[in-house]
């Protein structure tokens, strides 16, 4: 779990303009994690993307990561 929640701060940081606002929480069941994304509210829109562009493609990047680890990751950005 630790693994795609670094790896989502490495997707996530290079984007913003406040790298240090990024914070990532993970809730885990049996089958799969989902991981909170949280952002300065200035950068939700550069992490969403134009028609939600980047964020889709943060998510397939996490879903294909969670396949090593054996679960199915969820990835939400909160308000």
């Amino acid at each position: 779990m630790e693994r795609l929640e670094n790896l989502l701060l490495l997707l996530v940081r290079p984007i913003v303009d406040e790298p240090d606002r990024v914070e990532v929480s993970a809730t885990e069941s049996d089958s799969h994690v989902d991981l909170e994304l949280t952002v300065a509210p200035d950068d939700i829109g550069r992490v969403i993307g134009r028609g939600g562009r980047t964020i889709r493609a943060i998510r397939t990047v996490v879903k294909a990561a969670s396949v090593k680890v054996g679960k199915r990751a969820n990835v939400e950005v909160s308000d």
